[in-house]
């Protein structure tokens, strides 16, 4: 089974930076892609990044584009997102989550798409 492990979160100014981490442990077998999710309160939860396993491409949401950086080592089963020029807006639970097997439910954007998901994190950006 499968164990995702987000770390890196915190609090930050707006204009700052922050780099979260998600390592995975336990089954590590067919990766698709990994994601980042986040979730601010009273809103639901939203793709932040996608990255691919098998040649490392990836897709960001609009807000994020030119500001976030996601990356992986698959040697070492960890993807982190590096999040620069953060705004307040950006303050929510961040999640990363897995896409593990040969199932393709939903779009790269949807939660639907991703069977496996780590407790989450916390950044808050002050203005």
């Amino acid at each position: 089974q499968v164990q995702l492990v987000e770390s890196g979160g915190g609090s930050v100014q707006a204009g700052g930076s922050l780099r979260l981490s998600c390592a995975a442990s336990g089954y590590t077998g067919r990766r698709n892609s990994m994601a980042w999710f986040r979730q601010a309160p009273g809103k639901e939860r939203e793709v932040v990044a996608v990255i691919y396993t098998r040649d490392g491409s990836a897709n960001y949401a609009d807000p994020v584009k030119g500001r976030f950086t996601v990356s992986q080592d698959n040697a070492a089963n960890t993807v982190d997102l590096q999040m620069n020029t953060l705004k307040p807006e950006d303050t929510a639970m961040y999640y990363c989550a897995g896409h593990y097997g040969t199932a393709y439910v939903g779009n790269w954007y949807s939660t639907q798409r991703y069977n496996v998901w780590g407790q989450g994190t916390q950044v808050t950006v002050s203005s």
